[in-house]
């Protein structure tokens, strides 16, 4: 009998993932997420399945819930009436503990105090790395399963060969200014340190919102900045709206280092996609990166910041003049992950539904 899981959300690309690959059977089923609007067209965001009016109206419909990330808005006081209505139908609750710090929150209060009621009413815990997992029994005496994040890009695209070029292009992808980027500090300094690397250019991402006049993230230093710096040649400057998934997918092929402008973070889904494509990542020695997957790192803070990232580069750099390529994962390795990751979900699933049903039998 599948177990049937309310997941918080279901149709993300991370927890797609937490199935094993096809043909095997679905012994784990997740209810499809519930439209945030009346319209069935209607985006997941905000979950709907984060209150406790859900759960008390579909509470026959499911196992257990599993909280993976969606309740960056969500008060304590909220989830603290979503963990009784949970309670009060017996159903156990699932939590990963993706962020230790929340990447869209300017300060940490907000995202602890989520935690604390989350991770204290949760039945099981999982995190992705090891260090997350010491954090998480040091604040808050808990002991959470680690395990790893699956592939990011489809089966069809983990197995790509990268496009030939001549040069070694250096990525730094600016999104939308989300609360722990920090961008151009690091821009100058690469830009500066690009005449001792041969072949070297810094194409700069950033989306239509960051760069025009009018809209609501519109930063008219870091426009214009970047503007005068593509004017004087000195990066490749490229603005438009979000990539679909295949355009990220190409982006990230196109590039030999991905440079991470953060301030703060645990861990990350793009530097997953880049270990997938065969992609350096270089991020901030805060949170748990280096221990998620193989990467570069540099100071996240203080004077050392551009300066490690510079010397990073260079690294990168003189491994590709020597024709040493990024670390990257195979089909086959991504694959064999994926089915053992599935089981420890079904594993910690079934965990939880034993020990509820013995302690009410």
């Amino acid at each position: 009998m599948s177990i049937l899981v309310a997941s918080v959300p279901s149709g993300h690309v991370y927890v797609r993932h937490l199935a094993p690959p096809p043909p095997a059977p679905a012994d784990v089923v997740r209810l499809p997420d519930p439209p945030s609007g009346a319209s069935p067209d209607s985006p997941w965001w905000p979950p709907r399945m984060l209150t406790s009016g859900w759960v008390h109206g579909h509470a026959a419909e499911f196992d257990l819930m599993h909280v993976h990330f969606g309740f960056d808005a969500v008060s304590p006081a909220d989830l603290e009436a979503l963990t009784l209505a949970l309670r009060q139908h017996d159903k156990p609750l699932v939590l990963t503990v993706h962020d230790l710090r929340n990447p869209h929150h300017p300060t940490a209060e907000a995202h602890d105090a989520q935690l604390d009621v989350l991770i204290t009413a949760a039945d099981a815990l999982l995190t992705l790395t090891p260090g997350a997992a010491a954090v998480i029994e040091q604040r808050w005496g808990r002991t959470a399963t680690v395990v790893p994040h699956p592939h990011v890009v489809p089966e069809e695209v983990l197995g790509r060969p990268r496009p030939a070029r001549d040069g070694f292009v250096v990525g730094l992808h600016a999104k939308s200014l989300r609360a722990n980027m920090e961008p151009l500090a690091l821009v100058d300094g690469v830009v500066a340190a690009l005449e001792d690397m041969p072949g070297a250019v810094l194409r700069v991402d950033a989306h239509t919102d960051v760069m025009t006049e009018g809209f609501a993230r519109h930063d008219a230093a870091l426009a214009a900045h970047l503007t005068a710096l593509a004017d004087d040649g000195l990066v490749d400057l490229r603005v438009h709206d979000y990539f679909t998934d295949d355009e990220l997918w190409t982006y990230l092929q196109g590039l030999d280092v991905s440079v991470l402008p953060y301030r703060f973070g645990t861990h990350s889904g793009w530097l997953e996609a880049c270990h997938d494509l065969g992609t350096w990542v270089a991020a901030p020695d805060c949170g748990f990166y280096a221990e998620q997957r193989r990467c570069l790192t540099y100071a996240a803070d203080g004077p050392a910041r551009v300066p490690s990232l510079v010397a990073a580069l260079r690294d990168a750099h003189r491994g590709w003049l020597e024709g040493r390529p990024a670390p990257r994962a195979t089909a086959e390795e991504r694959l064999a992950e994926r089915e053992q990751v599935a089981a420890v979900h079904r594993d910690v699933y079934q965990g939880v539904l034993g020990r509820r049903r013995a302690c009410t039998s």
